[in-house]
C-alpha cells in the first residue's frame, strides 16, 4: 500500500512540473497597458480684430449738441474705401445743418470747422497730420440754421505705411445770437470723431 501512494504522489508532482513548463503564467498573458502618447499643444492663433471703419457703407451721419444748438452732420468720401491707401490723398466731405431750441428767431453761425487726422494701428499712434481749418471769411460766420447748410471737403494726406486706420477729429465753433436781431452772441462748440480704415496694399514680391 505504501508503494502505491508514493507512486501516485510522484505522478502528481510530475504533472505539476509539466504544467509549469507549458508557457507563461496567466497574469503574464495580460495585454500591456499602452504607453501614454504625449500631446503637443500648438500655440494659440492670434487673429487681429477687424479695423473699425465709419465710412464702410459709404457715409455716416452724426447728431451732435452744442448748448441749445442741435447739429446734424453727414460725412462721406468720393474715394472708394479700397483706395484709401497710406500714400493716397483721401478726401472727406461733410454737410452740416443746425436747429435751435427754443427757436425764438435767433440765428446760428459757423465760425470755424477744423479737422485733425491722427493715424494709428493696434500697437501705436503716430503723430497727427497738420490740422485743416476752414475759418469763415464773413462777419460772424456762415449761417447754418436750417434750411441753410454748410458743406466742405477736407483731405487726409499721406500717413505712415504702418497705419491701419486714421481717426478724424472734427471741431465746430458756432456763434449763436442771444436773441433775435441782437448784436450779442454766445459761442458754442461741438466735437466729433470719425474713424476710417487704411487699405493695406499687397507686398510686392
Amino acid at each position: 500500500m505504501s508503494t502505491m501512494r508514493l507512486a501516485a504522489a510522484a505522478a502528481v508532482v510530475g504533472s505539476a512540473i509539466v504544467l509549469s513548463g507549458c508557457g507563461p503564467s496567466p497574469w503574464a498573458l495580460q495585454s500591456p497597458s499602452p504607453s501614454a502618447t504625449p500631446v503637443v499643444s500648438s500655440p494659440p492663433v492670434v487673429v487681429a480684430p477687424p479695423v473699425e471703419n465709419d465710412l464702410s457703407s459709404g457715409s455716416t451721419q452724426r447728431d451732435l449738441k452744442a448748448g441749445a444748438v442741435s447739429v446734424a452732420v453727414n460725412y462721406w468720401s468720393d474715394l472708394r474705401m479700397d483706395r484709401w491707401t497710406a500714400n493716397a490723398v483721401k478726401p472727406v466731405s461733410l454737410s452740416l445743418l443746425t436747429t435751435i431750441t427754443p427757436n425764438d428767431g435767433q440765428k446760428v453761425y459757423l465760425q470755424k470747422a477744423t479737422m485733425l487726422a491722427v493715424p494709428a494701428n493696434a500697437e501705436e499712434t503716430f503723430p497727427a497730420l497738420d490740422p485743416q481749418v476752414d475759418a469763415a471769411s464773413v462777419k460772424n460766420g456762415y449761417l447754418v440754421l436750417k434750411p441753410y447748410s454748410y458743406s466742405q471737403t477736407f483731405n487726409v494726406g499721406q500717413v505712415p505705411e504702418g497705419a491701419t486706420y486714421v481717426t478724424l477729429q472734427f471741431t465746430y465753433d458756432f456763434l449763436v445770437q442771444t436773441k433775435p436781431k441782437a448784436d450779442e452772441y454766445a459761442k458754442q462748440t461741438a466735437t466729433d470723431t470719425v474713424t476710417v480704415a487704411i487699405a493695406q496694399q499687397a507686398a510686392s514680391g
